[in-house]
């Protein structure tokens, strides 16, 4: 099945599909084969894992990310405060140095609500979908949303908990964030207001960060508890439509996560760690189909799983850089 389609059943919620004796190249074939001959012990797992986790690069790309992330909502606030006109604005619209800016899914709610498209509003988008274009799509969830930040930390308090018995983990099924993104489509046609941006954190938040707090970060913080005592990353995975949007914008994206069949040794910890599992389904035993697999595009491209990962069964690639360097 070709990384397009997967990438779209991965998008709109469909379970991987597991693959065939047939679908399995014969290179494929030999490695499990050979793995097979060659057992890892429970103890020499233990080994690798431990020696990875004390890895000077442990934690290299969530930390690139969480910089990254933390400066570009910075700049908001220092061009809001200092008045420089660099960054004007927030994430949902803006202006770099004058040029604008437009948030994909916002623009698409306006363009809904208003039934009018002005040329800003067309140079602000197209600016922005080639940017994400380049960058990976889903990227923008977790490279520069304020709220999966916050999510992250909401998600380590959870897994504490859990482990306590304190926090249960409600599994909701994945269709939900499609059904939620008609939903908004919807309502927005039909009232002629862009009422997502009313409960959409990533916007709250942006807002609060530049302009002052408000009673809307009560809802922020309810999610929030919800995410820590009840579903962990509920928002995130089964209802926000800002992920089904740059996920498409991610399926025509040259920069992808890449797996390795050779060395993994298919212990689970890049699945456990990653906030959109179901796209790693590749790294579980028998999953893989060729040597080199690219994750789909509902990946978040947050680099969690690479930095986890023991044998550098993962890592970064640029689709088509190595025919052009």
């Amino acid at each position: 099945m070709s990384y397009i389609v997967d990438s779209l059943r991965q998008i709109i919620g469909l379970d991987p599909v597991k693959p065939g004796p047939d679908d399995r190249r014969p290179e494929v074939v030999e490695i499990m084969t050979e793995k097979r001959k060659e057992k890892l012990t429970k103890d020499g797992l233990r080994a690798v894992e431990a020696g990875r986790a004390q890895a000077a690069d442990r934690h290299k790309w969530r930390n690139r990310r969480w910089t990254t992330l933390i400066i570009a909502n910075l700049l908001f606030v220092v061009s809001y405060y200092f008045d420089v006109q660099l960054l004007e604005g927030a994430l949902t619209a803006s202006r770099l140095v004058g040029f604008h800016l437009a948030d994909l899914n916002s623009a698409l709610q306006v363009i809904l609500a208003y039934q009018h498209v002005v040329l800003n509003l067309v140079i602000g988008t197209v600016t922005v979908f080639i940017l994400w274009l380049l960058l990976g799509g889903r990227t923008f969830c977790s490279w520069a949303c304020p709220y999966h930040l916050l999510a992250e930390g909401a998600e380590k308090i959870h897994l504490w908990l859990a482990k306590r018995n304190l926090a249960v983990d409600l599994k909701f099924h994945r269709m939900g964030r499609v059904f939620f993104y008609l939903l908004f489509v919807v309502l927005t046609v039909v009232t002629g207001y862009t009422l997502f941006e009313t409960i959409s954190p990533t916007g709250i938040l942006s807002r609060a960060l530049i302009y002052g707090p408000g009673l809307a970060l009560l809802w922020v913080l309810a999610l929030l508890l919800f995410e820590v005592f009840v579903s962990r990353r509920a928002w995130c995975r089964y209802v926000c439509p800002i992920g089904i949007t740059y996920g498409l914008v991610g399926v025509l994206s040259p920069v992808r996560v890449q797996y390795s069949v050779k060395d993994c040794h298919h212990e689970g910890d890049c699945r456990a760690i990653c906030m959109v599992p179901h796209v790693l389904d590749v790294t579980i035993r028998g999953r893989a189909r060729t040597v080199l697999t690219d994750i789909g595009a509902d990946c978040t491209r947050c680099g969690l799983c690479v930095d986890i990962c023991p044998t550098d069964s993962l890592n970064f690639t640029v689709k088509g850089l190595d025919k052009v360097l």
